[in-house]
């Protein structure tokens, strides 16, 4: 069991790296709005560097991210926040290539997890998806009907490609 101390050892290299960054920081002048009116919905994956991609910088866009860059609730409920809230007026969901959300089912991670940790989590649902284009396509459209975005709001997909650093919008 873990003490509420915060656990320094297991995070001492962060730590250490943050005392540099520090010294040299230099985005105090930066606003909590996304200056390029951008929001990314993408991927946890560390391939991926959404600000780098689109030739950007830190506060230039919004940026959400989990497993498979599917556009859940909580998504929702935070590009709801950005467009109102934020200066988000664009919103690019950007699923990527080699993505392990794509290579198995449902039941496949739950029965990989249940098999090599003995923990079932079948409570859960991890939005895998064997057609990564068609999800694409679903989630785009999910966004573009929402009721609570704000108006004018241009919501497009992509596919990242985590080999060439390429993104291949896709029509939605």
């Amino acid at each position: 069991m873990q003490s509420d101390q915060f656990p320094t050892d297991g995070f001492a290299d962060v730590l250490a790296a943050n005392k540099e960054y520090v010294a040299q920081f230099k985005y105090s002048e930066l606003t909590g709005r996304a200056a390029k009116g951008l929001a990314i919905v993408t991927c946890m994956d560390s391939r991926i560097n959404p600000l780098s991609v689109g030739g950007m910088r830190s506060g230039d866009a919004k940026i959400l991210r989990n497993a498979g860059a599917r556009v859940t609730d909580d998504v929702l409920r935070t590009l709801v926040l950005g467009t109102y809230l934020l200066g988000v007026d664009r919103i690019l969901v950007m699923p990527h290539t080699d993505c392990r959300m794509a290579q198995e089912s449902e039941e496949e991670i739950h029965a990989l997890i249940d098999g090599q940790y003995g923990i079932d989590t079948r409570s859960l649902e991890f939005k895998t998806v064997k057609d990564q284009r068609a999800a694409l396509v679903l989630d785009v459209q999910r966004v573009r009907s929402y009721p609570l975005l704000r108006e004018g709001v241009i919501v497009g997909g992509a596919i990242y490609d985590v080999k060439t650093g390429t993104i291949t919008p896709v029509d939605c």
